[in-house]
């Protein structure tokens, strides 16, 4: 397996577990509460959890922070751009009164588009990319500090005059 192919394939399942969560929300009407959108996060951070996993057990190369974080942001990009799609269809073609459902003061105060709240998703999914990804790193990444067996030897003091 490639490496390019594991931020593919995990930002593909990421995408399919937001779009079923958000159409079983829809199938009990609670999708227009946007509290629920929390558990977006949750969603995203055991995918992303999982692809750098299987990036730091790859036999192919040396796990380093660096190509961590960049799989890290590509596997939630993906996801993202794929699941922001979706909304917009969904908001758009498939139930063009849900937005009007969901942000009724919104609407009549500020005039919100469908543009911005299609914005709004993308942004807030490539923030919870960020934290995510930051978060995960500072678990996965190689220690610097000494491994017990491999401390060097104490150095003996020598009294001066």
């Amino acid at each position: 397996m490639k490496k390019i192919s594991i931020p593919v394939k995990y930002g593909l399942a990421i995408s399919i577990g937001l779009i079923a969560y958000f159409l079983i929300c829809a199938l009990f009407g609670v999708h227009i509460n946007p509290a629920y959108s929390l558990f977006n996060g949750v969603i995203m951070g055991i995918g992303m959890y999982f692809a750098l996993k299987q990036y730091r057990l790859h036999p192919s190369g040396k796990f380093n922070y660096q190509t961590g974080f960049v799989m890290g942001l590509l596997t939630g990009f993906y996801a993202t751009v794929i699941f922001t799609i979706f909304f917009a269809i969904y908001s758009t073609e498939i139930n063009p009164e849900f937005l009007n459902e969901m942000l009724p003061a919104w609407r009549n105060d500020y005039s919100t588009s469908k543009g911005l709240v299609i914005f709004v998703v993308a942004v807030m999914g490539f923030a919870t990319t960020l934290i995510l990804t930051l978060t995960f790193m500072q678990l996965l990444k190689d220690s610097w500090n000494i491994k017990e067996g491999n401390k060097p030897p104490l150095r003996k003091e020598t009294k001066s005059l």
